[in-house]
């Protein structure tokens, strides 16, 4: 049903909430705990069999989102059930196979030390690139931008990832722990999401309500200054000048960006 009406964000939410329902079954049941008595053992298959039979169905309708993971988890399983009318009933996870006994992680763990250390490095590297940016002056302000590097190119599959929406500020107020940032209530059409931007230099709050905005609606929610931010608002940058990206016309909130 969320897919029927484009709602590609909260369609993958209902799965992972199969997913969490499945992790809590385990607390529940504790399989470890059955397997030590052998008079539990008919209790323990049922257990596991339900387990992995929630993990087919929930890989099954990650196809359509994540392919290869999903061909991954199934190929763990070892199952061949895997259309979309194998789900239209529970329990059609053959019965007699085997699956991978250790089966290698899905994505990798991060590691906190190094990635802080990584990011540390490249934050002071942008710190020292922008002061000798100031040292060496600043261009006039008609005269055209320096090129910036461009990015590794990228295929048509990589860009169609990205989920843009039109979106229109609600609300909008500047957060009390930072300088840059203005937390904004965007209304995407069947919800609204609350989104912060470092634009306060450039934007009052009065400036951004009633504005019609460009919204990344699925990246992961980041934590910013204590508050929450459920997605990235467009602009373009020039030198010292950040503006806004909005369609000529006014279109309604949620509307595709292709």
């Amino acid at each position: 049903n969320k897919m029927e009406e484009l709602r590609v964000t909260d369609a993958l939410d209902e799965i992972f909430t199969l997913l969490r329902r499945t992790n809590k079954y385990i607390d529940e049941t504790e399989p470890w705990v059955l397997a030590r008595d052998e008079a539990n053992r008919d209790r323990l298959a049922t257990v596991l069999y339900n387990l992995l039979e929630s993990i087919r169905v929930s890989g099954v309708l990650l196809q359509s989102f994540m392919p290869e993971t999903s061909d991954k988890i199934l190929d763990m399983l070892g199952t061949s059930q895997r259309s979309l009318d194998s789900l239209n009933s529970f329990g059609n996870l053959e019965t007699g196979g085997q699956v991978i006994r250790k089966a290698p992680a899905l994505f990798a763990r991060i590691d906190e030390k190094k990635f802080m250390e990584e990011l540390t490095a490249k934050q002071k590297a942008q710190q020292e690139e922008a002061a000798g940016k100031e040292q060496a002056g600043k261009p006039a302000e008609n005269e055209p931008a320096e090129a910036v590097p461009g990015k590794p190119e990228i295929v048509f599959d990589d860009f169609a990832k990205i989920e843009l929406r039109t979106g229109i500020v609600t609300a909008s107020e500047k957060v009390k722990k930072s300088k840059k940032l203005l937390k904004n209530q965007v209304d995407l059409g069947t919800e609204t999401r609350q989104i912060l931007s470092g634009i306060a230099q450039y934007y009052s709050p009065e400036d951004m309500v009633g504005r019609q905005v460009i919204v990344v609606t699925n990246l992961a929610p980041r934590k910013m200054a204590g508050e929450i931010s459920e997605g990235m608002i467009l602009c373009a940058e020039h030198g010292d000048q950040v503006v806004l990206v909005s369609p000529d016309d006014k279109l309604p909130a949620g509307s595709v960006v292709c």
